[in-house]
């Protein structure tokens, strides 16, 4: 399996060009808006990331649509718009991979999205406010918390951030 794709859904403006500076130091090429007018439909060679203010169905739908043709996104969007863009980016991969940003070798067994729940949870987010950030359900979020307390061997929510504080997040 090839290099993973950045797909990343924030809602400031600084987060966002954060992100696509980080892409861009590790070898993507930064487009900015989500219209591509590239012959060739699979663009995963290019190493191209996609960026700008999602406010529209029409825009969202550009974002899904380069995404699926292989470029990295990153949108900046809120509200409702910002959950359906982020459901349907789940649908071409994970939401937050960033290239240049290793893998925590911390030996703890969390996924992307685990990590980023206690990250914000040790950054003393609510459950909620954490879930509304990552653009998913409280339920969700919840479902996600159970199974890092799983995978931690822990009882708590407060051990398990803990735990992950202890390892050093990354």
């Amino acid at each position: 399996m090839g290099e993973q794709v950045p797909l990343h859904v924030v809602t400031a403006a600084g987060d966002a060009e954060a992100l696509v500076r980080r892409c861009a130091s590790a070898g993507w090429s930064a487009h900015r808006g989500f219209a591509l007018l590239e012959p060739a439909w699979d663009l995963a060679e290019r190493r191209l990331v996609c960026h700008g203010t999602v406010a529209d169905e029409h825009t969202a739908s550009q974002a899904v649509l380069a995404a699926a043709r292989g470029a990295g996104i990153v949108a900046v969007a809120a509200g409702p718009l910002a959950l359906t863009l982020a459901s349907d980016l789940r649908r071409v991969g994970p939401l937050g991979l960033t290239p240049g940003k290793a893998e925590a070798a911390d030996g703890l067994d969390l996924d992307t999205e685990q990590r980023a729940l206690l990250a914000r949870l040790a950054a003393g987010s609510t459950i909620a406010a954490a879930a509304e950030a990552e653009f998913v359900s409280l339920r969700t979020a919840n479902r996600r918390i159970a199974a890092a307390r799983q995978a931690l061997g822990v009882k708590t929510t407060r051990e398990a951030v803990m735990i992950y504080i202890k390892h050093g997040r990354d």
